[in-house]
């Protein structure tokens, strides 16, 4: 996938990049998707769909937000709602960018 620049709006996300979940994050699956709990800021988020959870899942072994995304199985034409998704769960900490090794 071609480089693109961060999500607009979202200053922090880059889905060019590694991405995990947040060590203090804890997922519970639900029929909907998952439930995120952070229990550093005690924020609860909700993620709407299981194909959401098995990208968030998958972050911390992909290269890139993109290549979780393709992991798994996300359409291209869904491409961006999956990346907005990523970048709100960014945003609230859920997620957090891998350091590079």
């Amino acid at each position: 996938m071609p480089p693109t620049p961060p999500v607009s709006g979202s200053p922090t996300f880059d889905a060019t990049r590694a991405w995990a979940l947040h060590p203090q994050v804890s997922l519970r699956p639900e029929s909907f998707g998952a439930l995120a709990y952070h229990f550093g800021t005690r924020r609860l988020s909700f993620l709407k769909s299981r194909t959401l959870l098995t990208v968030v899942e998958s972050l911390a072994d992909q290269p890139s937000g993109y290549e979780a995304c393709r992991a798994a199985g996300v359409a291209p034409t869904e491409l961006e709602a999956y990346t907005r998704a990523l970048a709100d769960l960014a945003d609230s900490g859920i997620i957090r960018e891998q350091a590079a090794s």
